[in-house]
């Protein structure tokens, strides 16, 4: 027969040292668990990926000079795809004749394109007329004032007219 553990004066109770271990183990258990989440990679970026560039929709970025001109351009070339086929249905005319003969328009027309362009330079850069606008009740005077000043000590009379 074995008899229930009797503390020895002097030495702590057994049930206290097993709950402390235990409360030790947890304490161990949860400062190995504890582990970094975060990760800050401080290798530079390189200046040049292997991934080729890719094409954006829309117009490519070109001066506004530039984009009128491509404009223009546009314009002439579907301008011309009459004369071309109007060359090819006439294949026994001298080709040289056709294209003075409908040339001709396209060239007027691209001076016309040019002469437009100037013209709205010129508006551009003209001084833009001031507007102002007021809300609520406006009184405007255009009375004229005429004023005499005489003497060492200036004196004012000013007269407004009836």
């Amino acid at each position: 027969m074995q008899l229930p553990e009797q503390p020895v004066a002097g030495q702590p109770d057994t049930t206290i040292r097993r709950n402390a271990d235990q409360i030790m183990a947890a304490v161990d258990e949860a400062l190995l668990a504890r582990q970094v989440t975060s990760h800050r990679d401080e290798t530079p970026l390189p200046a040049v990926g292997a991934t080729p560039p890719v094409a954006q929709p829309g117009t490519p970025p070109m001066s506004q000079w530039a984009t009128d001109a491509s404009g223009v351009l546009k314009a002439v070339s579907v301008a011309s795809l009459p004369i071309g086929g109007a060359l090819w249905l006439v294949g026994q005319v001298d080709p040289w004749a056709l294209g003075i003969i409908f040339g001709s328009p396209a060239v007027a027309a691209l001076a016309l394109a040019r002469l437009i362009a100037k013209i709205k330079d010129a508006n551009q850069n003209a001084p833009q007329p001031v507007v102002q606008n007021y809300y609520g009740t406006v009184h405007h005077d255009e009375r004229t004032v005429t004023s005499t000043t005489r003497g060492v000590i200036a004196n004012n009379r000013n007269q407004l007219p009836n």
